[in-house]
This record gives C-alpha cells, sequence and structure tokens, in this order.
C-alpha cells in the first residue's frame, strides 16, 4: 500500500496512529466517503476508529460515487475501516450493503436507527460485522433498550444533531442529560460497551475538552470526531487521568502492605475501579511503572470498558 509520507508530505512521521479495539475506541472519526483524497490522512490520524462516511456527509447526487470510492478503498485489504451507511428504509440503505458485503470491512455505522428491525434487518445482510446503532430521533430514544438489546447491536451512539433537530433542544448539556442519560443505562443493561457521545462541531480546543468531559461525566466511553484534529483531545478527555492512575497504584501499594485481604465494604467497589483504571491505562499506552503492573489485579477482558 502507497505510504502516506507518499500521497500526503504535510503528515508527520511521528504521528501515526492506529486502530484500537472498537470495545475500548475513544475517538471515532467521520471521514466524508466523497472526498476520498481525505482517507490516507484518516488512516494515519489519532483516531482509535475511522469510519467511512456515505451518509449524511455525501449529499444525494454523490452517494453512488462516494460508495464507490469506499468499496475500492476497502478492497485494497489493507483497510479495515468502518463504514457509515444510510438508514434502514432510505433507497440507498440496500445498495450501501450489497457493495459492502464484497469487501473487508471493521463494522458498521447504521444511521436513524428506530427499531429493533434496522438492526436485524442489516445484521442478516453483513453477516458477523458489528454495527453501531446510531440513535437520533425521538422514536429511536423511546425504543432504546430494545435497540441495545437487538441481535447485532455493536454498540449505541448518539447522533446529536439530528436529535436536535427532531426535538427542538438545544445543546447545553443540562438540555440533553436525560437522553445521554438513557444511552448509558440502555447500554449497561444490555451488557454492551459503553455509548458513543456525538461530535462537538466547530469546537475550540477549550470546547472541545469541556464536551469530552461532559461525555466522562454521563458514562459515555466513545465520542465522534468531525476532523483529525478533535481525536487528540478526545482520547485523552476519555483516557484514566493521570490522578486516577496515581490514585489506583497507591490503593493497591496500600492494599498490598495491608496484607492484600478484604478489610472492609469498600474494598471490593474501589479493587473493581482500581483494575479497570489500569487495565485501561495498558490498553491506551498510558505509561505505566512496573511495581504496579501487577498481572493479579487484571480485570476480566468484558469488564474493561467502565471505570
Amino acid at each position: 500500500m502507497t505510504s502516506a509520507h507518499d500521497t500526503d508530505p504535510a503528515l508527520d512521521p511521528d504521528d501515526i496512529g492506529s486502530r484500537l479495539d472498537p470495545v475500548l475506541a475513544r475517538s471515532w472519526l467521520l471521514v466524508n466517503g466523497a472526498q476520498p483524497t481525505r482517507f490516507q490522512q484518516a488512516a494515519h490520524s489519532r483516531a482509535d476508529i475511522v469510519v467511512l462516511d456515505i451518509e449524511d456527509a455525501v449529499a444525494p447526487k454523490d452517494k453512488n460515487v462516494a460508495r464507490e470510492n469506499v468499496r475500492s478503498w476497502l478492497a485494497d485489504g489493507n483497510n479495515d475501516e468502518w463504514v457509515r451507511i444510510n438508514g434502514f428504509g432510505t433507497q440507498w440503505w440496500a445498495d450501501d450493503l450489497e457493495v459492502l458485503s464484497t469487501v473487508p470491512l471493521g463494522g458498521i455505522m447504521l444511521a436513524m436507527v428506530e427499531s429493533v428491525d434496522h438492526v436485524t434487518e442489516t445484521a442478516k445482510r453483513l453477516p458477523g460485522v458489528p454495527i453501531v446503532a446510531l440513535v437520533e430521533t425521538a422514536r429511536g430514544l423511546e425504543r432504546i433498550g430494545e435497540i441495545a438489546s437487538a441481535k447485532g447491536t455493536f454498540r449505541l451512539a448518539f447522533g446529536i444533531g439530528d436529535f436536535r433537530r427532531d426535538t427542538g433542544f438545544g445543546e447545553n448539556p443540562t438540555t440533553l442529560a436525560y437522553a445521554r442519560s438513557r444511552f448509558t443505562i440502555a447500554a449497561k443493561a444490555a451488557h454492551l460497551p459503553s455509548a458513543i457521545d456525538g461530535p462537538t462541531v466547530g469546537s475550540t480546543a477549550l470546547k472541545l475538552t469541556e464536551a469530552t468531559a461532559v461525555s466522562v461525566e454521563f458514562g459515555m466511553t466513545g465520542k465522534i470526531c468531525l476532523t483529525p484534529d478533535q481525536c487528540r483531545a478526545v482520547n485523552e478527555g476519555l483516557s484514566p487521568t493521570h490522578e486516577q492512575i496515581s490514585w489506583a497504584r497507591e490503593f493497591f501499594a496500600e492494599f498490598e502492605r495491608d496484607g492484600g485481604e478484604i478489610r472492609n465494604g469498600s474494598d471490593l467497589p474501589r479493587i473493581s475501579r482500581a483494575t479497570k483504571i489500569l487495565e485501561l491505562a495498558r490498553a491506551y499506552g498510558i505509561h505505566l511503572d512496573a511495581e504496579y503492573d501487577d498481572p493479579d489485579h487484571m480485570p476480566a477482558p468484558s469488564d474493561t470498558y467502565h471505570y
């Protein structure tokens, strides 16, 4: 495959990211499928997951071209990006799935999910492919528990822009608190990884940091990004902080000094929280001192996406 530096001399050779397990993925970068010159830059960004977008970002007249751009990119065999496809019931949904069934891909982000059928019918046409259900309307939110439990749903994602257009809500975090809470509770109840929050549009660095902190406050562990330069801030904001890591290390040091036995009712919850923090730090490549890198305190893999 052509290297990034053959196609884009502006890319920093020391700033090439790598994809992360989608269970743990923080930054989900949307890339316009009608602009294939952006694919390589996205692939070498700090995004945990790259999502080639043939839905909202693409005008109806450009859908076929965008779909072919994505097919060609994925057919290379060295790319395993995800694709955001058009919603169930649109004139493009079936064609999207037919084309994507012929190439390898990481997964599907399904737009405008409003019922279980939207997910299950998609899963039938792409068996074994993980599906992020993008819920973007009041109707979808009212059925979010069922959608989360649908066969084929891998994670939930909050389509904030369309949700606000549908409901008339503003962008204040307090206004959207109920909706975000529903996402987190539905994901947890269905034993899914935590939900992916929607993007922050036209953000300054400070606004993006504040928005990511809101995601954390509501238990969401992923966030959609609109440009490659948003990924670093989102990854940092959705990773364990140095203070949390220090607390986890100090807790285990104290616990071992006291004999490594449960002392009171608060120890088990603190052990669980500390192990999750340290496992996430390992997964995200945050440096850990060998003294505290204790495999005996590693949590089960299915328990690493909440902290």
